[in-house]
This record gives C-alpha cells, sequence and structure tokens, in this order.
C-alpha cells in the first residue's frame, strides 16, 4: 500500500491527506520497535495495533537502550564504527540493520499506518557516549538526515527529531536544525516534520518560529492530573503563528506513577484514557497511547527499566489500547476541521474545583466554531451545567458517548435555552462519560459511528 502524503490543513490546526481528508492521528510509543524486535513479532505487533485503528507507530532508528552498540534482533547495528555518517549497509537482502527498518516501515505501510520515525533518541546528540563526546555535530547531523530522508523518500511516515531531551546549548540547537535541512534535502519537503521533547515541555520552547516544524509535539508525561501538564496542550494551540499540536507521550498504561511506584502505584486504562480527551478537547490534532512495557519491548532476559509488569506481547492486549480507538472514533463521528476548544461551555460551579474540577477530576469540552454542535468530557460521574445557547438551532439533541466501549446513549431532544444539568448514567469515580450535544437539525449520527 502507497499510503498518501500528509500535510497540515488551511486552518493550520489539524492534519489531512493529499487528498483533502482529515487524518486524525492516532499514535502508539513503540519506541524500541526497530531494535528489539524481531520480524515476526513486529509483524505481531503492527497487526495489532492496525486492527485497534492506530495509524502512526512512534519507533527509534538509533534506539535509546544502547542502539549505537547493542545489536539487534539479528546482531545489526546502525553504522560503521559509530560514525553516523556510514550507515552499517551490506550487500544482499536482509543482511544489515538498515534491511530490517525497511521490512519494518513496508509491513507498517501495508496495513494503513505510518512510522513516527525519530532518527536517533536525544542522549546520542545530547549525552557523552563516546569518548566523552555526544555521537553528532551539526556536519554529521545533516549528513545522517540526508541519508535517511533519500533513503525513505517514499515511505508513509512523518520525521519526529528530537527524544526526551532538552537543548542546552546552541550547538544543540543547531544539531537539531542541521538534522532537519539534512532530512528536507534528502526527502525534498515529502513529509510532515516534529520535535519530540522532554517531560514537561513541548517542541514549541524551542522551534515554534522555525519553518521545519510544521506541527507541535508535546511530552506532556507521565503524571495522572490535568492541572500543569495536559493544560499545556491549549497553551501551544493559543500560538502564533499557528500550528497543530498532539501530545507525543503522556502517561503511559502500566507505568510508575509519576515514576514512583512505590508511592503512587502503577497507571490503569483509566488513567490513560484522561489525556485523550483532555488533549483532543484543547484543540489537539489527534492522541499518542503508550504502554510502560511496549515501548521498551521487554521480554523477561531483557534489560528493563522501571519494572515493567509483564512483557510486551501481553501488554498489547491491555484495555487502555483498546479504548483510544473510541476517542478517535467519536472526534471523526462529526466535522472534523471546525472543531474547537471551549471550556466555557461549562457553567462552572460555585465551587469550581468541583465543575470545571481540577486534578484527575477536570471537565473539558470542545464544540464545532459555528455552533453545530458541542462536546463535554466528564472524567467522574457529577452532575454538571451546560450553557446551551453554544449550540445553534432551536433543539439539541443530546447523547451520553461511552469512551470504555465507544457505545452512545441518545437522551432525546430539548429546548434550546438557558442552562440545562446533566449528570453521568453510572456515579462511578473512573467511569466517565463524554456529552454530546447537536443541533437537532443536523440530523448527525450516534456519536462514534
Amino acid at each position: 500500500m502507497t499510503l498518501p502524503a500528509l500535510q497540515v490543513h488551511s486552518s493550520g490546526r489539524y492534519l489531512i491527506t493529499e487528498h483533502g481528508t482529515p487524518f486524525f492521528y492516532l499514535g502508539d510509543t513503540t519506541w524500541e520497535l526497530f531494535h528489539r524486535l524481531n520480524r515476526e513479532d513486529a509483524v505481531t505487533l503492527i497487526e495489532n495495533r492496525a486492527a485497534l485503528r492506530f495509524n502512526v507507530l512512534q519507533a527509534v532508528a538509533l534506539a535509546e537502550l544502547d542502539g549505537h552498540i547493542d545489536p539487534n534482533a539479528y546482531g545489526h547495528l546502525p553504522f560503521e564504527d559509530l560514525d553516523v555518517t556510514r550507515p552499517a549497509v551490506r550487500e544482499g537482502p536482509h543482511n544489515d540493520y538498515w534491511d530490517h527498518v525497511d521490512f519494518i516501515v513496508r509491513e507498517a505501510n501495508a496495513r494503513g499506518l505510518y512510522i513516527g520515525f525519530l532518527p536517533t533518541w536525544g542522549r546520542y546528540w545530547h549525552d557523552p557516549v563516546k569518548d566523552d563526546q555526544p555521537l553528532f555535530t551539526v556536519a554529521s547531523a545533516e549528513s545522517y538526515g540526508e541519508w535517511l530522508g533519500r533513503r525513505y523518500r517514499e515511505a508513509g511516515l512523518i520525521w519526529i527529531l528530537g527524544g526526551d531531551r532538552n537543548v542546552d546549548t546552541d550547538e544543540q540547537l543547531e544539531i537539531i536544525r542541521g538534522m532537519a535541512r539534512g532530512i528536507r534535502r534528502g526527502d525534498g519537503g515529502a513529509h510532515l516534520m516534529t520535535f519530540h521533547p522532554p517531560g514537561g515541555n513541548g517542541s514549541s520552547t524551542w522551534f515554534h518560529q522555525d519553518d521545519w516544524l510544521d506541527f507541535n509535539m508535546r511530552q506532556n508525561g507521565h503524571v495522572p492530573e490535568f492541572t500543569g501538564r495536559y493544560d499545556s496542550t491549549r497553551q501551544d494551540y493559543d500560538r502564533t503563528p499557528i500550528k497543530p499540536v498532539i501530545d507525543g507521550e503522556p502517561i503511559y498504561e502500566d507505568h510508575p506513577v509519576s515514576f514512583n511506584a512505590r508511592a503512587l502505584g502503577h497507571s490503569i486504562a483509566a488513567d490513560v484514557r484522561r489525556p485523550l480527551y483532555w488533549n483532543l478537547f484543547s484543540g489537539a490534532c489527534g492522541h499518542t497511547y503508550g504502554h510502560h512495557s511496549v515501548w521498551q519491548m521487554w521480554t523477561p532476559g531483557k534489560r528493563p527499566v522501571n519494572h515493567p509488569l509483564m512483557p510486551w506481547s501481553e501488554a498489547i492486549q491491555q484495555p487502555g489500547a483498546a479504548h483510544m480507538q473510541h476517542g478517535r472514533a467519536l472526534i471523526e463521528s462529526r466535522p472534523f476541521l471546525t472543531r474547537i476548544p471551549d471550556d466555557s461551555i461549562l457553567a462552572t460551579d460555585p465551587v469550581p474545583t468541583s465543575v470545571p474540577g481540577a486534578g484527575r477530576y477536570r471537565f473539558a469540552a470542545t464544540r464545532d466554531e459555528s455552533g453545530r454542535y458541542a462536546m463535554v468530557y466528564a472524567p467522574i460521574g457529577r452532575s454538571f451545567q451546560v450553557r446551551m445557547e453554544v449550540i445553534q438551532g432551536s433543539k439539541v439533541e443530546a447523547w451520553w458517548f461511552n469512551p470504555r466501549d465507544g457505545s452512545a446513549q441518545r437522551l432525546g431532544e430539548f429546548p434550546n435555552t438557558g442552562e440545562r444539568e446533566f449528570t453521568p448514567p453510572s456515579p462511578g469515580e473512573m467511569l466517565e462519560w463524554v456529552l454530546v450535544l447537536d443541533d437537532a437539525a443536523q440530523r448527525f449520527p450516534p456519536p462514534g459511528t
């Protein structure tokens, strides 16, 4: 399958294909995909994610877990003598590191998934790994970027520079820019490009004004609360010039919460669902899921990072991954390219920490810019009031959408007047709901269909 090229919509807010079709970016942080999995296992993971309607797999060519010196599943290393200007390419089929990367890119593309392709994890251009010096200089980053751009010019991918590190010096800034220049020269501008930042930051911190940065990526990070991290998505949405924004690494499923398992335990599916809706309703162009075992492709016998709970092959069956597709289906069931964040839909409670709430219990709202529909994410079973005038038309059709299974319950039609109170169908504190309000004259289908 040849995947259509991706581009930024004329509004500057969302992504579309070259044919003008809205593109909801639903990614997974499969960082060690190229490095730790063999071909059979890679296909297993790809087919699982394709079945769950993911369409981007974020993977790193020069992987975090000693990808420069620890061979891949077939005993191959990416470079000759750790020289990033000399990729280890040998004659013959399936004979080197890059043949394996090629195979995985092709298999993903064949199943409708783009690769969010990181040329390198940040430690290699940032931290000392060889003779107390980073592997990259500006010149070598540009050379490596151009080689990658030429090799994958025809592939279905999105370039993601960076890799979980701050940009601390002018030299590091220019290393990233040099890699971007090289890629652009190599692929002729065929692919979108962004930057994966460290936790609590966004690409906008360093590169928002750079022309090569097509959209902003945040790492809102491994915390379960809205305030202080996920609210930053809206801050990037509001920047000028306007660029799309996405959270490229929120809290992972089964991850030590805030990196402190002893005190806070491990995250669950509800913890990864909340950022999905917080980010989307704050204006994100899609979302990225992650599982703590899957990003590192951990199996017994491999070096673990931060106490994974199960092998990756079991972790791909965890419920949070399956729940992501319901958020995509919800957004795609209504006009896509005219959606804006608008928490003013919610009538603030006399005690605002109740509604719109805070921490894990923050409500969020979004709507069509012309008032054809509105949505409110309720993370808990607590009654709330909505300002009905945000919807056009004399009557409003209301639905409850279930983020856990994608089902919709019709509430009926109401006069479009004043404020109206809604109470979620279940009072459980981990059983969140999305209220969908439509202009009844639009005759939209049930949410999520």
